[in-house]
């Protein structure tokens, strides 16, 4: 007896991503590196734009502010120094406009330095103007103390200069870094964009192309009738999809040929393989349904009188019939084989047996006496040796039926039915005329 092994382990779960999907997530993957690289390309190019207008609107104005400082101080230091020997209103006139000069100045490093940032310049600055203010009022004011102050702006000057060219050193080295980082990283990602790109490129082709070449040789092999061939495809998508419809298409096929080979060459109907292979499949199943075995009744006295030509042909319209009736009215879920000689089977739903046998007689009945001579008909039959040579009557040829109906459990296997449809059939024959007999349970026919 076959045993079936229980699977000692459940089936792998196979992630299925179709080829749509993979390119879709390839193309998301490059979509993702090259916006990434602009990205990086655009923030660079905006700090470096943003670095260059600071240092076009702050810091180099403030820088190019400390040189006019520096010669405005020194000629209101040359116009006091001039007033305080001359006492001409001129050189006060003059030492005002340089003093505004020097605040416009002064405002200018002021708003790209910050508030406060000035704040002992402008202390300085405004002793230096007191002085300044007490020697144009009394002509008597202190020029060397003038002049002391003015060395302390001009030192304070310089230190606000020196300091201001450290922060434009500050801020261009961070924008050379910045730039620097930026092309780093542009080319960084731009580089493993298109790496990603070639080698998803290269891996999506080849394996393509070997799934299709795989494909192609399954093809071939299959056409030479290796039906066992695997192209040995892992799923997953839709080439590995299609792999598999190829094994079962191959499956299929065999199964096909093996029929096609048990077939029997009169009716083409499916023969005894096929016939127990099915009637296995449905009992595995356990569902219930009926089979049928169909005889003819004298056939053999026929076939002496009218040749085995005329028997074949009535064999074959036999086979047509009931091929017909089950497909009619059972539906294509029935199946029809030919056991050999006059003995059919058919295997249909246990609900519509019944139909099926009654249309089958009267099918058969009503063709059948085409085939006998209007004098056979007129004596009801043909006159002819049986089997032990013994001269009698045989009546116009019949069909028997013999039906079992199958519950679930209650046959083991096919040839267990055949046995008990044997038993059944007998019966059946021994009835005269076409006739059909129904046994619902085992032994017990009726």
């Amino acid at each position: 007896m076959e045993t079936v092994s229980e699977p000692t382990a459940a089936p792998q779960r196979v992630e299925r991503f179709s080829l749509v999907q993979k390119l879709v997530a390839v193309y998301v993957a490059l979509a993702f590196f090259t916006m990434s690289a602009l990205l990086f390309a655009a923030g660079g190019l905006y700090y470096l734009n943003r670095t260059a207008r600071d240092i076009a609107q702050n810091h180099m104005p403030a820088i190019s502010a400390f040189p006019k400082l520096r010669d405005a101080l020194l000629a209101q230091e040359g116009y006091a120094g001039k007033y305080s020997i001359l006492k001409s209103t001129e050189f006060r006139e003059l030492f005002s406009q340089r003093e505004r000069e020097f605040t416009d100045n002064v405002a200018v490093v002021e708003r790209s330095a910050g508030h406060g940032s000035l704040a002992p310049l402008k202390k300085l600055y405004g002793e230096y103007l007191d002085e300044a203010s007490l020697l144009f009022a009394s002509g008597a004011g202190d020029t060397a103390r003038l002049r002391g102050t003015a060395q302390k702006i001009l030192g304070e000057l310089d230190r606000l200069y020196v300091e201001r060219q450290h922060d434009l050193q500050v801020k261009l080295e961070e924008a050379s870094r910045a730039k620097r980082s930026s092309v780093t990283w542009t080319f960084v990602i731009t580089l493993t964009g298109f790496i990603l790109a070639i080698v998803t490129a290269v891996t999506f082709t080849y394996r393509t192309f070997a799934a299709v070449r795989k494909l192609q040789r399954a093809t071939h092999r299959i056409a030479e009738g290796d039906f066992d061939y695997d192209p040995r495809i892992p799923p997953g998508d839709e080439i590995g999809d299609l792999a598999a419809d190829f094994t079962r298409m191959a499956a299929r096929l065999k199964e096909l040929e093996q029929m096609s080979l048990d077939a029997s060459p009169l009716t083409r109907l499916p023969g005894n393989i096929a016939i127990e292979r099915e009637i296995t499949r449905r009992l595995q199943g356990g569902n219930r349904f009926a089979i049928c075995y169909a005889d003819l009744d004298n056939f053999k006295p026929y076939t002496d009188r009218y040749g085995y030509i005329k028997g074949s042909e009535l064999i074959r319209l036999t086979g047509e019939i009931i091929y017909e009736v089950v497909r009619e009215l059972a539906g294509n879920d029935a199946f029809v084989g030919h056991v050999g000689g006059d003995d059919f089977v058919a295997i249909l739903s246990a609900d519509r047996v019944e139909d099926v046998c009654k249309e089958v007689i009267a099918r058969f009945d009503a063709e059948v006496v085409k085939h006998y001579t209007p004098e056979d008909l007129g004596r009801g039959g043909i006159e002819g040796e049986d089997r032990y040579g013994v001269h009698r009557f045989f009546p116009t040829m019949t069909v028997s039926l013999a039906v079992i109906i199958n519950e679930s459990g209650e046959f083991s296997s096919a040839v267990e039915i055949a046995r008990s449809a044997a038993e059944i059939k007998d019966y059946a024959k021994e009835k005269p005329g076409s006739n059909y007999l129904i046994s619902r349970r085992r032994k017990h026919p009726r």
